[in-house]
């Protein structure tokens, strides 16, 4: 049996990050490239193309550092 093939962590990917609560328009700024939208609940989802690992530790450093509360990092898959 094979393994499956991993994909290079510099590459591109889709993300969806969730957090807590519905924070206003004024800390958007801060993730100009995902796109916002309202979860379940309480919830928001930043979704977008993330250029590598480090730019998605980036990201989750800009919601820890905005006292955001982190639900969720899914990699989506693409074709």
């Amino acid at each position: 049996m094979s393994k499956p093939e991993r994909k290079n962590p510099d590459q591109p990917e889709v993300y969806q990050i969730g957090i807590e609560g519905h924070p206003g328009s004024d800390w958007t700024d801060w993730f100009e490239y995902m796109t916002v939208t309202a979860g379940k609940g309480n919830r928001t989802l930043l979704t977008g193309l993330i250029a590598d690992q480090a730019a998605l530790h980036g990201i989750l450093k800009k919601i820890r550092d905005l006292g955001m509360t982190l639900v969720s990092v899914n990699r989506l898959e693409t074709e």
